[in-house]
């Protein structure tokens, strides 16, 4: 018979000064479904720094682990049964895996309540949806020290290889002898990287107080535990609040070599930069990998170049195999991106001006019905595309990590897109790619496509 363990962590940061109200909501919690997700991100939490993407995986080796929220006068303490071993140290709990345990309430469950909205609702006005990316930003404390234009959002696959992660870290290294924090997915691979190489930048620069920011959404992180490097931890209700917070916060975006995940990120991103409002805008974009990486970046420039075009082609720039140039062209740009937000009059810690329509806010529940019915054809403007395009490998993901939509693939088969005959081969083509690259799953895994595409 096992013997339970229990542990009681007492509340951190502000989450130690609640009300009587806000733990009495926070209390109710302990029956809910919401708590039963709350569960499994807690449970990510204590793996941090393990590579994987399977939350099935994580819960089958975890079957005896619970967490209960115990109400205290003051707030609201966590108590863990049977946490993972390898989450302590002499008896003691990681301090930075208590922080981010208290991340996971105070997002999952308190800002919930502050806007009694689910993950898969959102409000019908933009700018509601954008006052909620900005206010759960400045609850989790992200927001009062980033007034130096100096956070770099990287993004890339989980699943990239050994020569990939190692130019991650150097590229990396350069931000951070160049002084810039760094904000990612918070989970392994293109991820883990930059973050490690900018530590080391940062001890070598003197830099006390670096930022290692992931950002991240209910069931990505249930399948990938945040890494080990990541001293502050946001849990967006949705990709698209996700995807928002990034491309508010940070103030240049650098693209590593990834899959479909990737390829969603960069289409929303280039479908927001491709409206008219947003001409002006300065948003530095790179695109870059080691030289053994050069065909991907060719594949994905001739994809956005054919669905796209070229005006979408000039708002990045692809640096192939130079870590220092990356860093270089990013310092530099500073200026640039520093002169518009002062033009305007708009906060360098979030950019507010920038114009996102509601199809890339609204969030896009991924099903075998939904994914069908999307437009993937070239009888649309660019921006309009680009969104839907952004949800097709939205659902990929999804089919790929998150548990629900794996169990829904199993039982009716693969999400059938529907594309007209120009646009079919090419989406074809691209992710094809990334399935003979092996960029769908971690290194090691099976991988059997959940997608099929079919044109007229």
């Amino acid at each position: 018979m096992t013997q339970t363990r229990t542990n009681q962590l007492n509340p951190v940061g502000w989450m130690s000064q609640l009300s009587q109200a806000e733990i009495e909501l926070l209390a109710q919690h302990n029956d809910s479904e919401r708590y039963q997700l709350f569960r499994i991100c807690c449970l990510a939490v204590l793996n941090s720094g393990i590579d994987q993407d399977d939350m099935y995986a994580l819960l089958n080796a975890n079957q005896h682990f619970d967490v209960h929220l115990v109400r205290r006068e003051r707030g609201v303490k966590i108590e863990l049964i049977n946490p993972p071993s390898h989450a302590f140290v002499e008896g003691k709990l990681i301090k930075g895996v208590h922080e981010h345990l208290f991340s996971v309430l105070r997002d999952l469950l308190y800002m919930e309540n502050k806007y009694l909205l689910s993950s898969a609702e959102c409000f019908a006005e933009g700018g509601v949806c954008t006052d909620m990316v900005f206010d759960m930003l400045r609850h989790a404390n992200c927001l009062t020290t980033n007034e130096q234009l100096n956070t770099v959002v990287c993004w890339g696959g989980h699943s990239i290889r050994e020569h990939e992660y190692k130019y991650t870290k150097e590229v990396g290294y350069q931000l951070g002898l160049r002084e810039f924090n760094i904000c990612t997915g918070c989970g392994p691979g293109a991820m883990k990287g930059p973050m490690k190489g900018a530590a080391i930048g940062h001890a070598k620069q003197r830099v006390k107080n670096g930022r290692y920011i992931g950002i991240t959404e209910p069931s990505i992180i249930a399948a990938e535990p945040p890494n080990a490097i990541v001293n502050e931890l946001i849990i967006m209700p949705d990709i698209e609040k996700r995807l928002e917070a990034f491309v508010r916060f940070g103030h240049a975006i650098v693209i590593f070599p990834g899959g479909v995940g990737t390829a969603e990120e960069l289409l929303y991103l280039l479908g927001i930069m491709l409206h008219d409002s947003n001409v002006q805008q300065h948003i530095p974009i790179v695109l870059t990998g080691p030289a053994h990486s050069a065909d991907y970046f060719t594949v994905i420039d001739d994809f956005i170049g054919q669905t796209l075009g070229a005006k979408a082609q000039a708002l990045y720039t692809i640096i192939v195999d130079d870590a220092s140039a990356v860093g270089s062209y990013l310092y530099k740009q500073k200026a640039k991106v520093s002169a518009y937000r002062k033009a305007i009059g708009d906060s360098y810690g979030f950019n507010w001006a920038l114009k996102i329509d509601a199809d890339f806010q609204q969030p896009f529940i991924p099903n075998h019905e939904s994914m069908a019915q999307l437009s993937l054809s070239f009888e649309q403007p660019a921006h309009q595309l680009a969104a839907n395009l952004r949800r097709a490998f939205s659902g990929i993901v999804a089919g790929n990590i998150k548990a629900q939509s794996a169990a829904d693939i199993q039982a009716k088969g693969p999400y059938i897109l529907h594309g007209d005959e120009r646009l079919a081969p090419l989406l074809d083509t691209l992710l094809q790619s990334f399935v003979e690259q092996g960029r769908m799953k971690l290194p090691g895994s099976v991988y059997t496509p959940c997608f099929q595409v079919t044109a007229p």
